[in-house]
């Protein structure tokens, strides 16, 4: 009598653009087999097909999409009927913030799929209230804002492998005047430093220059501050190390998002850098006016 194999399912959901066909990828290089927009009512037809197959299938991938949504509501039940039974079932959620996404799709020039005769934010405010109850079931969330292909891929497999490692910092500099990025989990405000805005010379530089980094970070209140930042950020990680939280997003903001924030931010990068600490760096804003 053959042994029975308790398969191990991962559904890989998310907003699109964010990433679902890298990560899909990243699991087929591990041996999963990958289904995509399967119709979640064939989902149990499928999976019986796998567990009598020989050799049974035990390593699944299916990707949810939010164009299928005359079946996404029932999405819910089928991953809680799932996991009642014996195996493994997990639900991997990819985010992004709206504006990266925007940006991707202006970079590809495609429509986005929930909006195509409307802009690409009614399409992805639109599908983020179709994935909220697949976000709400997550495992794992993974946010791909400030990831390439290969960190996503990275994260991936680190995930599926179970490899425990430090927490990952995700560094995003902007500005308030065009809205605080939503995944951000720790903000800092440096509006209260010295603005390089208002020297004529350094107003059309931006913090990536070393003149207006001396500038912000060599006054007393930008020296003393970072030096708190320092010290406030080391005591956090290590606890978001024990806790095994895969990655924080900190966003450090100014008025603009060009001068003092990306000052900042760089700063930070480097410091925690020189630590061997893994960091993805993103500034929003630093090329907008």
């Amino acid at each position: 009598m053959s042994e029975v194999v308790q398969p191990r399912v991962v559904f890989v959901a998310g907003l699109s653009g964010s990433g679902k066909s890298t990560a899909m990828a990243a699991l087929e290089d591990l041996g999963f087999y990958c289904i995509d927009n399967l119709p979640t009512p064939l989902i149990g037809q499928f999976m019986d097909l796998c567990a009598q197959s020989n050799p049974p299938v035990a390593q699944i991938a299916l990707a949810v999409d939010a164009r299928e949504q005359r079946f996404l509501r029932s999405f819910p039940d089928v991953v809680r009927r799932l996991r009642s039974a014996e195996g493994a079932i997990e639900v991997l959620f990819l985010d992004c913030a709206d504006e990266v996404l925007e940006k991707r799709y202006r970079e590809t020039r495609r429509v986005h799929p929930l909006s195509p005769e409307g802009s690409v934010a009614d399409g992805v405010s639109r599908e983020r209230a179709l994935l909220a109850d697949a976000a709400g079931l997550a495992d794992r969330v993974i946010d791909t804002t400030g990831l390439n292909v290969h960190e996503l891929k990275s994260r991936v497999v680190g995930h599926v492998l179970g490899e425990a490692r430090p927490t990952v910092v995700s560094l995003v500099s902007f500005g308030f005047r065009y809205g605080t990025p939503p995944s951000v989990e720790l903000l800092f405000d440096m509006r209260f430093l010295p603005n390089p805005y208002f020297d004529a010379d350094l107003r059309p530089r931006s913090g990536l220059d070393r003149e207006v980094s001396d500038y912000v970070l060599e006054s007393e209140r930008g020296g003393e501050f970072f030096g708190r930042l320092k010290e406030f950020i080391a005591y956090m990680l290590p606890l978001y190390d024990n806790e095994g939280k895969a990655y924080v997003t900190v966003g450090i903001g100014c008025t603009g998002g060009r001068h003092r924030s990306v000052a900042m931010t760089e700063a930070l990068n480097a410091w925690l850098r020189e630590s061997d600490r893994e960091v993805n760096l993103l500034h929003r804003d630093v090329e907008k006016s």
